[in-house]
């Protein structure tokens, strides 16, 4: 698919949202882009997903991860286009951690999938992960890049769709000072 094509799959799922957000990053936008809309329908996850695993076929990838919750998903999904395992990875005290007996050996090549970057946040504590166990980190396949670009992980990364979505810091945040409802994703839960 084109990233046009990819685009209008969020669109119609109606994961593409407009209105004052509170991201996980802790930043404010005025758009969001809800994953697990798209991800509701088995066949435009299927398709995200081989888009991903097409990009990363010729990496020798041996593994995927992704981190909870949307990672799960996008981390079988993936595997299963690439015929291999996949794993997720979940915090434990606030801390990046393979559980489940979930264990690679070292040198494993290992493709990290991811829904949304905003800031790399959550990837870059999966690579400090992988590299503590030392696995070999092929590449980064993601479904939308907020972050304008900005975000480098330092190896191969391919986002489905690039975004250039503002956001602001609560200070600064036009939409806070025009009393404009804010939002928690997840959730319908005003954030004060």
């Amino acid at each position: 698919m084109t990233k046009e094509e990819r685009l209008e799959l969020f669109k119609k799922s109606g994961a593409f949202l407009e209105g004052h957000f509170l991201l996980s990053s802790g930043l404010h936008s005025p758009q969001y882009v809800e994953k697990f809309r798209v991800l509701e329908y088995p066949e435009y996850t299927e398709k995200l997903c081989l888009d991903i695993a097409e990009v990363f076929k010729n990496d020798k990838i041996e593994l995927v991860i992704g981190p909870m919750t949307g990672g799960i998903i996008l981390a079988h999904e993936v595997a299963k286009a690439l015929k291999v395992r996949s794993m997720f990875t979940e915090r434990v005290d606030n801390v990046m951690s393979l559980r489940r007996g979930f264990n690679f050996k070292k040198d494993t090549r290992i493709l990290l999938v991811e829904d949304i970057v905003t800031t790399g946040g959550s990837i870059f504590e999966v690579i400090e992960l992988i590299k503590s166990l030392e696995g070999d980190i092929a590449g980064v396949g993601y479904l939308v890049d907020r972050s304008g670009g900005k975000v480098n992980f330092g190896v191969k990364q391919y986002p489905l769709v690039s975004l250039d979505i503002v956001t602001y810091s609560q200070e600064n945040c036009p939409l806070c000072k025009t009393n404009v409802k804010l939002v928690k994703p997840g959730s319908k839960k005003l954030e004060t």
